[in-house]
C-alpha cells in the first residue's frame, strides 16, 4: 500500500522560508518572493481547474468530433517555467558563510 505524499505546502510556509533565506532589506529580492508566490498561487488555481474538469476536453466542430488536451495544461507549463526561472535568480544568504556567495572569480574562467 502506498501513502499519498503531500506536496502542497502552504503559501505562508513558502513565504516564511524564502524570506528567511534572502536579504529582506533588498526590495528586489522581496519583490521576487512576491512574484514567486503569485505564480505558485496561479499554478495551483489552474491545477485545481484541470483536476475538476479533466486533462482532456471533447471538441465538436461541425461533423467532426475529437479530444484535445485541456488548454490550461500549456499555461501551467509556462507558469511552471516562470517559477523555476524566478527560483534561479534568488540570492540566498548562506548562514554558514556570513552571506557570502558560494562562488569565486575563478568559477567564471
Amino acid at each position: 500500500m502506498t501513502t499519498k505524499f503531500r506536496t502542497d505546502v502552504s503559501i505562508d510556509k513558502i513565504k516564511d522560508y524564502l524570506m528567511s533565506r534572502i536579504d529582506t532589506s533588498s526590495p528586489v529580492e522581496v519583490e521576487k518572493v512576491g512574484r514567486y508566490l503569485k505564480h505558485v498561487e496561479m499554478y495551483r488555481r489552474m491545477e485545481r481547474t484541470v483536476k475538476k474538469e479533466g486533462v482532456s476536453t471533447n471538441v465538436k466542430n461541425g461533423n467532426q468530433e475529437y479530444i484535445k488536451s485541456h488548454p490550461l495544461l500549456n499555461e501551467m507549463n509556462k507558469v511552471n517555467s516562470s517559477i523555476i526561472n524566478i527560483e534561479k535568480t534568488f540570492n540566498f544568504i548562506d548562514e554558514d558563510d556570513d552571506a557570502k556567495p558560494k562562488f569565486t572569480a575563478s568559477d567564471l574562467i
